[in-house]
């Protein structure tokens, strides 16, 4: 097991040696206007989520500080007339979170000023009730490709998932499945593609359901869900947070 931002793209397949095949889809431009671009100076770095003028949602793992926020990105290699470049003002990562056992791996950025809104830019809802196994839900990112680590899709890419129940998940990875954690695959059982980059968003009925964490590798091979933050598990710290700092 691995984090899975480091080595996995939105559904990597080695076609031929120095070739991908992208499984998923790309996403409709600008479809998830909640979408952001965590970077570290000018280099990639994660995925995140708009919730607040400003903050955004990613995981701790990606604290790479110093860090910064582009929004309205959809191609990663071509600056965009809908883009966004905002500064970082502070960096929260959840008191609990334990690098080694990937519990409560999530982090609020506060960005230095508001962002504005407009129809490529959009705050996503933080979900308030927990998603349930069977449940249809998406994923999106820019993640690494596999036999490339740290070479990324120019366009987002997005993935239909299912949400596993909690004895799939733990039967998949035995002792280290939390309460405050969720599982999700695809419907053919996940083989031939990865969720996303880390800290990118699972949605779930328009809702943020989950923060892309950790899962087995390599991607294509696996039989293994991918495995999400619970976000319905961290709403009342979500918004102490941003309400208090």
């Amino acid at each position: 097991m691995w984090l899975l931002g480091l080595v996995l793209m939105l559904g990597a397949a080695a076609a031929s040696p120095g070739t991908y095949k992208l499984k998923g889809y790309p996403c409709c431009p600008h479809s998830q206007p909640w979408q952001a671009a965590v970077y570290k100076g000018v280099t990639f770095s994660c995925g995140a989520t708009l919730i607040a003028r400003r903050w955004v949602l990613t995981a701790a793992h990606c604290n790479n500080s110093p860090i910064n926020v582009r929004l309205g990105k959809y191609n990663l290699n071509t600056p965009e007339c809908t883009e966004t470049y905002k500064a970082v003002e502070k960096t929260i990562i959840h008191p609990g979170y334990n690098y080694t056992s990937h519990e409560h791996d999530l982090m609020l950025v506060k960005l230095k000023t508001p962002v504005t809104y407009n129809r490529f830019i959009e705050p996503l809802g933080l979900a308030t009730h927990c998603v349930q196994p069977g449940e249809a839900c998406l994923v999106s990112g820019w993640g690494s490709t596999l036999n490339a680590p740290g070479d990324v899709p120019v366009i987002l890419y997005c993935a239909n998932v299912t949400i596993l129940s909690r004895e799939q998940c733990s039967a998949a990875y035995p002792g280290s499945v939390k309460d405050t954690m969720v599982c999700a695959a695809m419907k053919n059982g996940g083989t031939e593609s990865c969720e996303g980059d880390s800290g990118g968003p699972l949605v779930c009925d328009g809702r943020l359901q989950g923060l892309v964490s950790w899962g087995d590798v390599p991607c294509i091979t696996t039989m293994k869900p991918g495995v999400y933050v619970n976000v319905c598990k961290y709403y009342e710290w979500i918004r102490y947070m941003i309400q208090h700092y």
